[in-house]
């Protein structure tokens, strides 16, 4: 009975210690983990179609998305991404998976600038075997990319320092040094709080001229709450091409350059 009165006691005096603390300290506290120099989020989303610079790699028939990124103050970022493929898209592969880092530098209010890195892999492909004229090609695929971005603008470069999804054919050459440029709108409409988004892009393979092609996207989108759970994002985009549709074609010949509507939802945490 003693031991329970004095543990009684000794959390009412605890207690009461709590609730007198100084605000001034505890505001201080809430800052100071306010102000932590790391930044760690995870995403998730729904999509009727994974369309990759304009070309649909899940042939419209939905993909499942997700990631997590850290960022520090000082302007480094590590990613990593994953989503579903259609298996005749890319060597019968299923699992896409997307590694990414870089670093932003802010250079006036409305003016940064950002370098880093993508590499794609997939982890299931079926390489071409001996006796055709890409033998043990993969689609892994490296990217060093630079941006600029003024206000809503964004204007970016990406280069290939590895073959371009495995284009390395006997007598025409590696595809390394392929360049992507794409010029990208992000801007909130005084409307409803909709986003609009405009892209377009133009991608160069090298020693695979037939391969460049031109893609064009618009939609708008829409960030909101679920039952005070915030972080949601919604919209549609219209994308097309105008990649050879002979060339562009999956291993059942579907063409995957084709004009599509794209639809989502998405979270972050």
């Amino acid at each position: 009975m003693k031991y329970l009165l004095k543990s009684s006691m000794l959390s009412a005096m605890l207690a009461a210690a709590f609730i007198t603390m100084p605000v001034a300290y505890a505001t201080e506290a809430a800052t100071a983990e306010a102000a932590s120099p790391h930044t760690l989020t995870t995403n998730i989303g729904f999509f009727t179609d994974y369309t990759y610079r304009g070309i649909s790699l899940t042939r419209e028939r939905g993909a499942i998305q997700g990631g997590v990124d850290y960022a520090h103050s000082s302007g480094f970022f590590l990613g990593a991404w994953a989503t579903n493929v259609e298996k005749n898209a890319f060597y019968e592969n299923t699992v896409e998976l997307d590694i990414y880092g870089g670093y932003v530098h802010q250079l006036a209010d409305d003016l940064s600038m950002n370098v880093g890195f993508l590499s794609y892999f997939y982890p299931d492909s079926n390489r071409p075997s001996a006796g055709t004229n890409n033998v043990g090609a993969t689609p892994n695929t490296t990217e060093l990319n630079a941006a600029v971005t003024y206000k809503y603008f964004t204007l970016k470069h990406s280069a290939s320092v590895t073959d371009y999804f495995g284009n390395d054919f006997a007598g025409s050459g590696s595809s390394r040094g392929s360049g992507y440029t794409e010029f990208n709108v992000n801007y909130k409409l005084p409307v409803a709080d909709l986003n609009l988004v405009a892209h377009v892009g133009r991608l160069a393979v090298r020693n695979y001229s037939e391969l460049n092609y031109t893609d064009w996207l618009v939609g708008v989108n829409k960030d909101f709450s679920i039952a005070g759970s915030k972080g949601w994002n919604a919209g549609v985009n219209y994308t097309t091409t105008n990649a050879d549709d002979n060339l562009y074609v999956d291993l059942k010949g579907w063409e995957t350059g084709n004009d599509r509507f794209i639809g989502y939802i998405k979270r972050t945490f």
